[in-house]
């Protein structure tokens, strides 16, 4: 096999398969990855098991194909090579067997490779249920739910994301237990048989990376224990986890007792400024006094080994009964980071009852909700 391809073309694809591709894989030649190349195109492989992507580069001006073939490379140590090249362009022969050449000016690399016939294939996966989706939603709607999985892999189920797909709807929770994230967005032209699927949340944020800024139309492809998003030139296949997810709509409280409006930008400097000190300590905890009959919000932490602060918020309404509450400072923030308006609502039932975290606007469906910390 032989082709040349522009240097930068490569590297920009090269970088995307690196995401799928561990330096730790269980499967020696899943360290490596794979290079096939057609009479009219160039396909570039890489997984891990839980994550695959093969990218497509069809021949053109910026890659000249002169014979086909394939092989299997360490990934690290091919990608390092390319991208400490010194020319525009470089091209790439198969010698032997398993050994290639790599020429860019006055530059000249032979590496050696495995056999391709022994890297696993990848998952055939059916167009028939398949549905599109803009990348800029699907973006947005992991962005605002993935922070929220669970990192422990003692309940493997919330260590995923929980989506519902339906012909006018996406809705996408999260929970470790102590907090929630739920989102749900307006489709058009969704799935018209409901479809649910429980996404590694790790793999989510290396496809909300692939898909970046832009807003690629993506087809998703459901399967059995895989879902497969086409964005582009890229296929981006994912472990499904088995199972049922918690109902978490019986989480979510109907009424509060206490609320108040925040805006975004002064929660969230009084909230790190509080944590500067409760972080130093074991118990990472903040607390919020609600004086709803002096109009008051004051915000304190304490540190054993430091000293404590305290500090009063302003606010844009605060109704109700008087209340304080203690929380891990780290969930309100990730919370915070994820709120898609300049203004949030907080709404409180009782002392240890889990509180809400909800847009200042209605027509927008996203809710958080956070566990509280016994202080006592």
């Amino acid at each position: 096999m032989k082709f040349t391809i522009n240097r930068n073309l490569f590297i920009e694809n090269l970088n995307n398969v690196m995401r799928a591709i561990s330096s730790r894989a269980s499967i020696p030649i899943l360290a490596g990855i794979k290079i096939d190349l057609y009479e009219d195109q160039l396909v570039l492989t890489g997984s891990d098991t839980d994550i695959s992507i093969e990218i497509t580069l069809p021949s053109s001006d910026d890659l000249t194909i002169e014979s086909t073939g394939s092989i299997v490379l360490s990934a690290r140590f091919f990608s390092e090579i390319i991208k400490k090249l010194p020319g525009k362009d470089f091209s790439f022969e198969v010698i032997s067997n398993t050994q290639i050449k790599i020429k860019s000016e006055n530059s000249e690399f032979t590496v050696n490779g495995l056999d391709a016939n022994n890297y696993p294939r990848l998952p055939e996966i059916s167009t028939e249920s398949a549905f599109v989706i803009g990348g800029k939603v699907l973006r947005e709607i992991i962005n605002e739910t993935q922070f929220a999985v669970a990192t422990q892999e003692s309940r493997l189920i919330l260590s995923g994301v929980h989506f519902t797909f339906s012909a006018d709807a996406i809705k996408a929770v999260a929970t470790d237990s102590h907090r929630l994230s739920e989102r749900s967005i307006a489709l058009n032209n969704g799935p018209q048989v409901a479809t649910d699927l429980i996404i590694p949340g790790r793999n989510l944020q290396e496809l909300s990376r692939i898909i970046g800024e832009t807003d690629p139309e993506i087809t998703v492809c459901p399967g059995e224990n895989q879902v497969l998003c086409k964005i582009g030139n890229i296929s981006f296949y994912s472990r499904l986890l088995e199972g049922n997810y918690p109902d978490t709509d019986r989480l979510l409280p109907t009424e509060s007792t206490t609320s108040v409006e925040f805006d975004l930008a002064d929660l969230s400097s009084a909230l790190d400024r509080a944590s500067l000190l409760t972080h130093v300590g074991r118990n990472n905890v903040v607390d919020l006094n609600l004086d709803v009959e002096n109009q008051k919000v004051i915000l304190s932490g304490t540190s054993a080994e430091i000293g404590n602060v305290e500090e009063e918020i302003s606010f844009k309404s605060l109704t109700g009964d008087n209340l304080k509450i203690s929380f891990n400072p780290d969930y309100l923030r990730d919370a915070l980071r994820a709120s898609v308006t300049d203004a949030i609502m907080m709404k409180f039932t009782q002392p240890l009852r889990p509180f809400t975290v909800t847009p200042n606007k209605s027509d927008i469906e996203f809710i958080q909700l956070i566990t509280p910390v016994r202080t006592f």
